[in-house]
């Protein structure tokens, strides 16, 4: 029996969007599926912010077309389809001499909302011992989660993120990505850029790579790991003297860099890993190895540096 695929949230056909000359966005199309976690990635410049304007309803594209839940959200009946989306920009600015709940009743009264639920959203980010002190006293990871509050006011369905995390230490990224992990469980779709793409790998469903304003990867980091064709790294630790006889092992499935009298870097491609493996678990000689597949950074870097013309189909201004 076939699976059910979840509806559709942003339908985004040949999607253009110039500036005079400049072509942000250059015939770009993606489908975002109802509760998936999307991230895109790209340079600066690559078209990132241009596409959530469009996706907030802000611009209106040049060519192609975008659909938010069947709608184009730019068009002056998608009100309420707007209401149901989320946004934290990278700067998210607010007045220091507000409290982090006078804030965010302001923020209600934009939306249209009630102002009854900023205490639970308040209290949802761990800024309820806060509420009542003046934004100006608030830490960077404090302002950034006062921000998060803003977008989840109504509890919108889809919450879009530019940069969020720039700025902010490892342990306040933790809590951040928690908070959204959560928002995710409940049912919620999430589109975010980010740069710091490590901290990202454990929590997308999908990553979008962008380059010069055209789609050149989309996929899970399984399929991109694939169709990059990029080697996998495993690292052998021998005994003293053992680490020749790992290079001559495997020198015909890999290719082979010594690092020292005890370490040895096996770089092979993943057609190859099934008879790889079964080697290193014949090796007896091996005392520790390290497997690495090819890194969301690895695979940036592969289709930052290759010919749009011959990227796979699945890339700000």
């Amino acid at each position: 029996m076939s699976i059910a695929r979840p509806p559709t949230v942003y339908s985004i056909n040949a999607l253009t969007r110039r500036f005079g000359r400049l072509v942000a966005l250059d015939s770009l199309d993606l489908e975002i599926a109802e509760g998936e976690f999307l991230a895109l990635a790209g340079h600066n410049g690559a078209g990132k912010t241009t596409l959530f304007k469009l996706m907030l309803g802000l611009l209106p594209p040049s060519d192609g077309n975008i659909r938010l839940y069947g709608r184009n959200p730019a068009e002056s009946g998608a009100v309420f389809l707007r209401r149901r989306i989320g946004f934290l920009p990278e700067s998210a600015a607010f007045s220091g001499n507000l409290t982090g709940q006078e804030t965010l009743r302001f923020f209600a009264r934009l939306k249209g909302v009630p102002s009854s639920g900023c205490e639970t959203v308040l209290d949802d980010v761990d800024l309820g011992s806060a509420r009542n002190k003046r934004v100006r006293t608030y830490s960077k990871g404090m302002r950034q989660r006062l921000g998060l509050a803003q977008m989840f006011l109504g509890d919108p369905s889809v919450l879009i993120l530019d940069e969020p995390t720039t700025g902010l230490d490892p342990e306040s990224r933790r809590h951040f990505f928690e908070l959204l992990a959560a928002r995710k469980q409940a049912g919620a779709t999430i589109i975010l850029s980010s740069h710091t793409l490590s901290e990202i790998e454990e929590y997308t469903d999908r990553v979008a790579f962008l380059r010069r304003g055209k789609l050149v990867a989309c996929g899970s980091l399984g399929a991109l790991q694939a169709d990059s064709g990029l080697p996998v790294r495993v690292r052998i630790r021998a005994p003293s003297g053992l680490a020749e006889r790992v290079g001559e092992t495997f020198s015909d499935v890999a290719r082979i860099k010594r690092l020292n009298g005890s370490q040895v870097d096996l770089f092979y491609s993943q057609a190859d890993q099934s008879e790889v493996l079964r080697r290193l678990g014949a090796t007896e000689f091996a005392g520790g190895v390290d497997v690495r597949p090819p890194r969301l950074e690895d695979i940036y870097h592969r289709y930052q540096g290759a010919s749009i013309s011959t990227a796979t189909d699945d890339e700000e201004t």
